[in-house]
């Protein structure tokens, strides 16, 4: 489960298909892709996960889908990834299947604790720094709690929540296993580049950590 670079779709921040910004990541170095997609029904979405898993399977990148584990479960992705007011862990995986991976979104220590005490494989703590992309992230937690949450986690923690190539080396040492995006990379012109800037920023913070 690479996490390193993990890439969230959204067509109303990139005014590009899905499966553009799936195939420009992957090219600029993503190793996770999440489909998020809230307004179309979900045959459609469906149908777009399918072809995003396969893209995804022949790239040798995790493929997820946000909130919605019936979906994951149809198009055959890799899991779901679920927030406070979505199903719980174990429901989740309930339909997803038990080999499948059930990432969870966490603000705070106890968010975080509860999810990993329930089962979870990975956290996605935020929002780190203040977004403006996703208006129900609620107020910045600041790098010094993610830190708290990264450091006492003993599952895999994502740092999500106005991420940039800027301030992407703060999250990774800060103890992220990876950093989640969405618009410093599908937001951008030209998407692979702006994934393999944040990618070599986030490669060079490792290397030093």
């Amino acid at each position: 489960m690479d996490l390193t670079l993990y890439v969230l779709t959204d067509r109303q921040v990139s005014g590009r298909s899905h499966e553009e910004q799936v195939n420009q990541a992957i090219r600029g170095g993503a190793t996770a892709i999440q489909l998020r997609e809230k307004a179309l029904p979900a045959r459609v979405i469906v149908e777009i996960g399918k072809r995003i898993a396969a893209e995804c399977r022949r790239s040798g990148v995790l493929f997820i889908v946000n909130d919605r584990a019936d979906v994951a479960a149809a198009c055959g992705a890799d899991g779901v990834h679920v927030g406070q007011d979505d199903l719980p862990v174990d429901a989740a995986r309930r339909i997803v299947g038990s080999a499948k991976i059930v990432g969870v979104s966490a603000g705070t220590v106890d968010e975080a604790l509860r999810a990993q005490d329930e089962g979870a494989d990975y956290l996605g703590v935020g929002s780190v720094f203040a977004t403006s992309t996703k208006p129900d992230a609620g107020d910045a937690i600041g790098i010094g709690t993610f830190g708290r949450i990264a450091r006492g986690a003993r599952i895999p923690v994502v740092g999500i929540g106005g991420i940039t190539a800027d301030n992407a080396a703060e999250v990774i040492r800060a103890g992220a296993a990876g950093v989640a995006v969405i618009a410093a990379v599908v937001g951008e012109r030209d998407i692979a580049a702006a994934a393999q800037r944040l990618r070599e920023r986030i490669d060079a913070a490792r290397d030093r950590r």
